[in-house]
């Protein structure tokens, strides 16, 4: 089955840092664009990072403390969260477009991980 697992996340104090990781799993051979989203306790889901290639994008809440990049080898992206604040308390959702083969022709899908809880707290 194609899909996107998530791992990392848990517990961390003001200041700290996490790294999550989002890997894609079945038959999918190629990621390319991906991004990262989040949603807050009692709030929408909301957008974080994307990387496309060689370009990234952050939003304003997150610039110059998260980093997001992409092993295209092992089909993983990662989002590298330093500086951590408690209002980034939420559950953090990968995002990726998959590319997979299907009798033969090359197809393309997006995908969601199953989402996992970041808690910054004292």
């Amino acid at each position: 089955q194609r899909q996107l697992v998530q791992s990392g996340g848990g517990l961390v104090q003001p200041g700290g840092s996490l790294r999550l990781s989002c890997a894609a799993r079945g038959n999918i051979f190629r990621l390319n664009t991906a991004s990262w989203y989040r949603q807050p306790p009692g709030k929408q889901r909301e957008w974080v990072a994307t990387i496309s290639g060689d370009s990234t994008k952050y939003a304003d809440s997150v610039k110059g403390r998260f980093t997001i990049s992409k092993d295209n080898a092992e089909l993983t992206v990662f989002l590298q969260m330093n500086s951590l604040k408690p209002e980034d308390t939420a559950v953090y959702f990968c995002n990726a477009d998959g590319d997979f083969y299907y009798l033969g022709d090359l197809e393309e899908d997006n995908y969601w991980g199953q989402g996992t809880q970041v808690t910054v707290s004292s």
